[in-house]
């Protein structure tokens, strides 16, 4: 069992950057493929970016590709995304998540493959 926590939330002007941190607990972290997903009012939850369970691998959905960066330190058992360039669409609460498969599996990107998620961030974006 692992419990994830998200932190770094907040509300950030149109074109400001904030970084999100999920802390785990109950397992080493280094032993998931971890995720990030968010989902904003009135819409379905989807995938934001997803990181290998030894860093080397990333993957990013196409609407934060280059102003989004994940990243991981097994050694904190933490997961980042830091969040550059940011837009008012990027409102949403953000979760993280934590998929036992191996990254070669291919099925980062679905919310159904993950095994563990924390309770969300807030992120608000303002224009």
């Amino acid at each position: 069992q692992v419990q994830l926590v998200e932190s770094g939330g907040g509300l950030v002007q149109a074109g400001g950057s904030l970084r999100l941190s999920c802390a785990a607990s109950g397992r080493a972290l280094s032993s998931y493929t971890m995720g990030w997903f968010r989902q904003a009012p009135g819409k379905e939850r989807e995938f934001v970016a997803a990181i290998s369970m030894g860093g080397g691998s990333t993957y990013y959905a196409d609407s934060v590709k280059g102003r989004f960066t994940i990243s991981r330190d097994n050694a904190k058992n933490t997961v980042y995304l830091q969040m550059n360039s940011l837009k008012p669409e990027d409102t949403a609460v953000y979760y993280c998540a934590a998929d036992r498969s191996s990254w070669y599996s291919g099925s980062y990107g679905r919310q159904n493959a993950y095994d563990y998620w924390g309770q969300g961030t807030q992120v608000t974006v303002s224009s």
